[in-house]
């Protein structure tokens, strides 16, 4: 099975920008998107539909073109999940799952920190974020969690660590959080079993010609559960494919 995740930023001026054409040659069986920024009714679904994606599934934000997750998949999904019944987490279109036959798929596109009141919502919603994910796996143990974190992990995944070490979206604290929510719910990084290059990225300011000079941040993951680690065939970004500020990231599994 291939899963793309891919936060459109937007995916009406995605389609725009030829998403759909792009789509077609990429050939997902799941395609997890964030950042919709649409209600479904908004989006005119038949250039998806015709390519296969005849299930689609949205988690729309309350506020309007604001936030917004979606699954579109080739195959039914036993069951659809919008957010994790959680007052905190839900409202703002940021977690929905699809459970297929022996593992689910999460799109999740946790809140940027960009102010002090943010970064507290951000840091709330991680810890319980967490708690959920835990507390599902007693029920799901196969979880891939695909998605935009806006957390670099390590030094590794962005381009200035020194400079940008006081930075929201690397700061001490939301990097310790996601070590430790990969440890407390057995979470593997799958880009990282197959590349341990620098210099892969996944996002780029549209400031200062960054995506031109690859003056990136890593941010966007299929964390999977440890239980599917053998089961991995390749996990990729595709930095070349550019609808968005982001790039798709690309995971193949048995």
């Amino acid at each position: 099975m291939k899963i793309i995740s891919y936060n459109v930023n937007g995916i009406r001026a995605a389609l725009n920008k030829g998403l759909a054409e792009w789509l077609a040659q990429a050939n997902p069986d799941v395609f997890c998107v964030q950042e919709t920024k649409a209600m479904e009714s908004q989006v005119d679904l038949k250039p998806l539909e015709d390519l296969g994606y005849k299930y689609h599934y949205w988690n729309s934000a309350d506020k309007k073109g604001y936030s917004g997750v979606a699954i579109f998949s080739k195959i039914e999904p036993k069951k659809v999940v919008n957010g994790a019944e959680i007052a905190s987490l839900d409202g703002e279109g940021r977690i929905i799952r699809a459970d297929f036959e022996d593992f689910s798929v999460i799109s999740l596109y946790v809140p940027s920190g960009t102010n002090i009141n943010r970064l507290d919502f951000k840091l709330q919603f991680c810890d319980e974020f967490s708690e959920y994910i835990y507390n599902l796996k007693k029920e799901i143990p196969n979880l891939i969690i695909c998605g935009d974190y806006n957390i670099c992990h390590e030094a590794i995944d962005i381009h200035d660590p020194v400079r940008l070490k006081n930075t929201s979206g690397f700061l001490p604290v939301e990097r310790a959080w996601l070590s430790n929510y990969m440890d407390h719910c057995e979470l593997t990084d799958a880009f990282r079993v197959f590349c341990d290059k620098p210099e892969q990225y996944t996002w780029w300011s549209y400031r200062a010609n960054a995506r031109n000079n690859n003056k990136g941040w890593r941010i966007d993951y299929h964390m999977v559960s440890n239980s599917l680690k053998d089961r991995l065939k390749r996990s990729v970004i595709l930095s070349d494919v550019k609808h968005s500020d982001h790039c798709p990231i690309l995971l193949e599994i048995e």
